[in-house]
């Protein structure tokens, strides 16, 4: 019997662990031992990692890699032709340059889902009902604030979804049970069973009529500062921002002058634009602003899930040179 094929291990597993020895069973497993990008490349140029046909990456293995462009992929060995991400937003990876050199990369796009829409609703609801002004002022023993403004129910008003994909369809559904009217727009019109009952707008239509504004879109090249000053403009006074999606796809300096202004009345936030280095002080220290430390799918159940999705698309990757859930920029290859 011939040796087992080597994959590269970027980052570490949680929960998993069984359903890792049936890669271990069927590959050798090489992990790096740096911890800095620097030393990454180092050990990439020792040749330590050669021969090695697949990469399983993890969010946080950022640190040891810095982000996957064209310098990092000019470094990993030739014989790698897949990466394997685990997580359903990738834009620590740039494409591009992995198609140019055949390199196939893996996402895990509908384990995410519900967590994520879950969180999405508690925003959305903790944004309208002002909960965090109340919240923040019970810890200063203030029973509820000084002169704190009511709420508003979520029963009647349009919720906007910005990227209505897996996790925007789940919201969508959730947002049903609260009887909000729900409109959205994405570049194409989905098929009218994925629509739901959902009403399809033009994307300034969903600027200026949208209550409560919810943003689930992939960032990119395209959708980087996709609102900013002038997108606040076309928006209703009083709206409401909620963002699972990531921190760019928001000017944050706009959305801060919006806040003062009173042109957008609250936020609530899981990403932020520098994190986790960085959360701008102007949300932080406004109380209308509702912020979750990146916590959309943090529950045992859903990183359980998405490391054993991501270590079908490894095995899978091994075994047949295939992927379960390749990128749709990849959707030809």
């Amino acid at each position: 019997m011939g040796a087992k094929p080597k994959v590269l291990m970027l980052g570490k597993l949680d929960h998993a662990h069984e359903q890792w020895k049936a890669v271990e069973e069927i590959a050798e497993v090489l992990r790096p031992k740096s911890t800095n990008r620097v030393d990454f490349i180092r050990e990439c140029k020792s040749g330590i990692f050669d021969g090695a046909v697949a990469a399983f990456r993890t969010f946080p293995s950022v640190s040891i890699t810095g982000r996957i462009d064209e310098e990092l992929l000019s470094y990993l060995p030739p014989t790698i032709n897949f990466l394997c991400h685990n997580g359903a937003g990738y834009d620590q990876i740039d494409i591009s340059p992995c198609t140019a050199k055949g390199i196939r990369v893996s996402n895990v796009p509908t384990a995410v889902d519900d967590a994520t829409a879950d969180v999405n609703m508690f925003l959305i609801i903790g944004a309208l009902r002002n909960f965090n002004v109340g919240m923040m002022a019970l810890r200063r023993n203030e029973w509820r604030g000084k002169n704190t403004a009511l709420g508003h129910d979520p029963e009647g008003k349009v919720l906007g979804i910005l990227g209505m994909g897996g996790i925007g369809r789940n919201l969508k559904r959730k947002a049903k049970a609260f009887s909000m009217k729900v409109q959205y727009h994405n570049r194409k019109r989905l098929p009218e069973d994925q629509e739901d009952g959902a009403k399809y707008v033009s994307f300034d239509e969903l600027l200026a009529t949208s209550d409560v504004l919810s943003l689930n879109l992939p960032l990119n090249v395209h959708t980087h500062h996709i609102i900013s000053t002038s997108e606040f403009a076309k928006m209703k006074d009083g709206v409401i921002i909620v963002n699972t999606a990531r921190g760019a796809v928001i000017d944050e300096g706009a959305l801060v002058k919006a806040l003062d202004s009173g042109k957008v009345r609250s936020v609530g936030l899981d990403v932020y634009e520098h994190e986790p280095d960085y959360i701008h002080p102007g949300l932080v220290n406004n109380p209308n602003v509702m912020l979750v430390p990146h916590m959309g799918t943090w529950t045992v159940e859903t990183q359980t899930a998405m490391e054993e999705w991501c270590i079908d698309n490894l095995k899978q990757a091994v075994l047949t040179g295939t992927l379960k859930s390749p990128v749709p920029e990849q959707a030809s290859m």
